[in-house]
């Protein structure tokens, strides 16, 4: 088979400019929500008539950050970054080829000008280029006796707390991001350091919309100690 070329329907935008942070999985952080303005000449109103009825759908994207960069055995944070399996065994985005799945919540449809589509419970990085929009069907796809592997449910979360300094500085972004704290603790709660991380001095920085949010870890309680606007974010 020759080659295939695809086109994005458009880019996302999502919180997440880093890859640091973001969840594992969809649906993870629930107040992480994603953009996608359709491009022409898919952004006609036709082409997202009846997708109003359903909640959730697929998104299938590029990892287009590691494009090119596949390896045939990957560390899967959930191994302990140690033990390794084959990529097809795994989520990773060092894939062949560099796509996605990802299943998140359809929150509103706005086709007055062009089409855009704002989605909820969103893993994906900003600027994500999603190659389809697919309605998911939960009598056929959803099969909750299938076997995980040596992924065996949702991790045990963290609890988080913001430093007095840190909640002042929420305070003064809560007018634009009204979920910005339930969105940061969602994120922190699943605890994104690496599988190796347990020194409990090191500060951590993630990159949240054009903010920086700067955290350490203490018996499993992850502490935020800041929230800056990053120059030039």
């Amino acid at each position: 088979m020759s080659d295939s070329c695809f086109s994005p329907l458009g880019f996302l935008e999502t919180p997440f400019r880093d890859r640091f942070g973001i969840p594992r999985q969809p649906q993870m952080a629930t107040h992480a929500r994603a953009r996608l303005r359709l491009l022409k000449p898919y952004d006609r109103a036709e082409a997202v008539r009846g997708l109003e009825a359903f909640s959730h759908v697929w998104l299938i994207f590029v990892f287009h950050r590691t494009a090119g960069r596949w390896s045939p055995t990957v560390r899967p944070p959930r191994l302990g970054g140690n033990r390794r399996v084959g990529v097809f065994a795994s989520r990773s985005p060092f894939r062949p080829n560099p796509l996605g799945l990802s299943l998140v919540e359809l929150l509103a449809i706005d086709a007055c000008d062009g089409v855009l589509l704002t989605f909820g419970g969103v893993d994906l990085l900003d600027g994500t280029p999603v190659l389809d929009v697919k309605p998911y069907l939960p009598f056929v796809e959803s099969r909750p006796a299938a076997r995980t592997g040596f992924v065996d449910g949702v991790p045990t979360p963290m609890t988080v707390r913001f430093a007095a300094r840190a909640q002042a500085e929420l305070d003064c972004y809560t007018a634009r991001w009204p979920d910005l704290a339930e969105l940061i603790c969602e994120v922190l709660a699943q605890d994104p350091r690496p599988a190796y991380a347990d020194d409990p001095l090191r500060r951590y920085g993630l990159r949240l919309y054009d903010l920086e949010i700067k955290w350490h870890c203490a018996d499993r309680q992850a502490i935020v100690d800041s929230i800056e606007t990053v120059a030039g974010g």
